[in-house]
């Protein structure tokens, strides 16, 4: 079995690899049950006193792994569930966990991607980074947290915006909408990412746990929201339109949707 998730802890700084470059870090089943562990273990983990979650290669992550969905379609409404629990897991592992979560994004971030940019506490972008939802260009709906994200992140008009209409925008527009913190020149990316990560770990880890459990206290249930965006996946994928939709991007061509 490969490594498509890996992990390491220096200098009181853990950093999660996603690792399937190949395919610009796509989420498989496979990555889905990697990932699970490897947060776990993060927690457990004294010396880790801050997490970084990059990707390995071109990309930080290129959404979902449409050509595996394809692979799946008969069985796929079932595999949605079975393996978005795993990542809602690792996810929610994350977005729990007292520790700082860093995600140093470039590249494409969509999809699952960017549902993960968004489950961590602090985001910094390479200035050539690209981001879309893109759930709906396959007949989707969206799921990784995004749909609890988004509203309290960018406000519930523009949460729909990206959603119904999935276009890509730039670094310095996912920033104007709160979406990353910083951004950077791409060459300055691994350097600032180092910089802020160290700055983190050096910081009151025990406060920081503090205030983030407050403020993800303040808000509504995270792992019902996540449940629901399952099994709304799964609905889609026993319909024609996901179907459509995951056959056209692996031919290559604009998909024609029926609407149901």
């Amino acid at each position: 079995m490969s490594e498509v998730v890996k992990l390491s802890v220096a200098g009181g700084v853990a950093t999660i690899v996603l690792n399937r470059p190949h395919v610009l870090n796509a989420m498989d089943g496979e990555m889905m049950r990697q990932l699970r562990p490897v947060t776990e273990a993060v927690e457990k983990d004294a010396s880790a006193r801050a997490v970084v979650l990059r990707g390995e290669g071109a990309a930080f992550m290129a959404g979902g792994d449409v050509a595996v969905f394809h692979q799946h379609l008969a069985e796929l409404p079932e595999l949605i569930v079975t393996w978005g629990r795993e990542m809602h897991a690792a996810f929610l592992a994350l977005r729990r966990m007292g520790k700082p979560v860093l995600a140093s994004v470039h590249g494409a971030v969509a999809g699952a991607g960017f549902s993960l940019m968004c489950a961590a506490d602090l985001a910094i972008a390479a200035a050539d980074t690209r981001f879309t939802l893109a759930y709906a260009n396959i007949g989707a709906s969206p799921d990784g947290g995004s749909t609890y994200f988004l509203p309290r992140l960018v406000g519930y008009k523009k949460a729909m915006e990206m959603i119904m209409l999935p276009d890509r925008f730039d670094a310095q527009t996912a920033r104007l909408h709160g979406l990353v913190n910083w951004v950077v020149p791409n060459e300055k990316l691994v350097e600032e990412t180092a910089r802020i990560a160290q700055r983190l770990a050096a910081g009151p880890t025990r406060a920081f746990a503090e205030a983030k459990r407050l403020v993800n206290q303040s808000l509504d249930p995270l792992d019902t929201q996540m449940e629901q965006e399952l099994q709304a996946f799964s609905r889609c994928a026993r319909g024609p339109d996901l179907k459509e939709g995951v056959s056209a991007f692996v031919e290559k061509r604009k998909p024609l949707f029926s609407g149901n």
